[in-house]
């Protein structure tokens, strides 16, 4: 048996070893970016307003670096190129004023400390591979049909050549043009008697394809080509090679994994109420999700904000009220302060997990953040999470709910429950782990937005 005070410790011990493996780049990229500064100090301590411009130029070029790690698509390009510029202000400074030298030193400097940076991350948020669902290997398709949503992930299709890669492949190829019905589209697939049935696009266009997959009893193939790909990581599958994922078209293994349903609408990440279903459903979500959120926090977490009315029973049997915040989830995340932080390491489970917080009063927060960080149980009661078949959300009023990233509206009491082992997916045969085996920087399940 495993005791709180042993569970406590290997929890730690597997958070130091997650940090440790991270400080080596991160003591390198900090080392040579002290290192530049003092060298634009020295350089230009007799050029005051040079040397405020060149620091201030690191500044923001630091500030776009973590932005473009925060986002996607093209933001991040953005972000990027941003950050290029800005840095390059303090070497063209040095150039100017007759210091050539130093000007070179400190571009090699900071691109010792981007690089040590890049590492140090790469390294902290490495996953080890997952439990693996047992699969069958298939054999190819003899009616393949992809539906690619040219829009997802800023237009990630388009720029991979996925459909000229689809039709060298022999893979149907459906374009969705604005106001199409997806699942509409999906069935007239299924009516011209496809087999399989693959969706290029979103978490949210993943569920509504593999809904028309499931009641036809076909078989289903995620090509990640959205901006967080969450389901395709827990998948194995690998978001920066959406090509490589029309490889399960071929042969390839196919799995079975669970499904969550929300009233009458299948969900593969999860289905959140209260902040983060406000955040989902205001004008300019998608076009700028960090600066929308920060926008409405305030109003929802504030000390103007009213009460959310969601009402549910707890692990405990008793009825909760004053949560701002429920995450619902097709299989449990893993919410400890470490790598796997924001992933499912099964998907074949057969239950929901579930999350209820609350901002709390007075020492409540500090005392869950301790709790939490610790990996101990958190007894102030703003941090509820527990596991179960099914579970109902009660409220006086309709309530919004974002579902994989969607914003919709549902009538009270809303049912969810999980649907085990009813989908079969198709992956490549070199993908052969689930539960977040890419080595890519987990995003908050908060988040999952497609």
């Amino acid at each position: 048996m495993v005791t709180v005070e042993r569970a406590t410790n290997l929890h730690r011990g597997e958070l130091l070893t997650t940090l440790r493996a991270a400080l080596p780049g991160l003591w390198v990229a900090v080392a040579a970016f002290v290192l530049a500064l003092a060298t634009i100090v020295v350089s230009l301590f007799g050029q005051p307003l040079d040397l405020v411009v060149s620091l201030a130029g690191l500044v923001v070029a630091t500030s776009l670096a973590i932005a473009a790690v925060l986002a996607g698509g093209p933001i991040r390009t953005i972000a990027v190129i941003a950050a290029f510029a800005s840095a390059a202000v303090t070497p063209w400074l040095l150039l100017l004023t007759g210091e050539p030298a130093p000007a070179v030193v400190v571009v090699l400097l900071l691109v010792v400390a981007a690089e040590g940076a890049r590492r140090g991350v790469r390294a902290a948020v490495h996953r080890p591979p997952a439990a693996r669902i047992p699969g069958v290997r298939v054999g190819p398709s003899t009616h393949p049909v992809l539906l690619a949503n040219p829009r997802s992930g800023g237009g990630t299709a388009e720029r991979v050549a996925l459909a000229d890669e689809a039709h060298r492949r022999g893979i149907e190829y459906v374009v969705l043009g604005p106001g199409d019905d997806l699942q509409r589209r999906a069935e007239g697939a299924v009516q011209r008697g496809a087999d399989v049935l693959g969706m290029a696009g979103g978490d949210g266009s993943q569920a509504l394809v593999a809904q028309v997959a499931l009641a036809h009893d076909l078989a289903f193939v995620c090509v990640p080509v959205g901006t967080r790909n969450h389901f395709a990581k827990d998948l194995g599958l690998d978001p920066g090679d959406p090509v490589g994922a029309l490889d399960a078209f071929g042969d390839a293994e196919e799995i079975r994994i669970d499904l969550g349903l929300v009233a009458d609408r299948v969900f593969v990440n999860n289905v959140s109420f209260g902040v983060y279903a406000m955040i989902v459903g205001t004008a300019g979500y998608r076009e700028n999700k960090p600066v929308t959120a920060w926008q409405v926090l305030p109003s929802v977490l504030g000390p103007e904000a009213g009460p959310v009315d969601l009402r549910f029973t707890g692990p405990d049997g008793r009825e909760h009220t004053g949560f701002q915040l429920i995450l619902v989830s097709n299989d449990p995340y893993r919410f400890t302060a470490d790598s796997r932080f924001g992933s499912r390491e099964r998907m074949d489970l057969g239950v929901l997990g579930i999350v209820a917080a609350r901002a709390g009063e007075g020492d409540d927060f500090p005392a869950f953040a301790a709790a939490w960080w610790a990996g101990q149980r958190d007894s102030s009661g703003a941090w509820l999470q527990w596991e179960a078949s099914e579970f109902e959300v009660r409220s006086a009023g309709p309530i919004p709910a974002g579902v994989d990233g969607e914003a919709l509206v549902f009538e009270p009491p809303l049912r969810l429950r999980s649907l085990p082992d009813p989908l079969r997916v198709r992956v490549p045969a070199t993908a052969r782990t689930l539960g977040g085996s890419s080595s890519r920087a987990r995003r908050s399940p908060f988040l999952h937005g497609g």
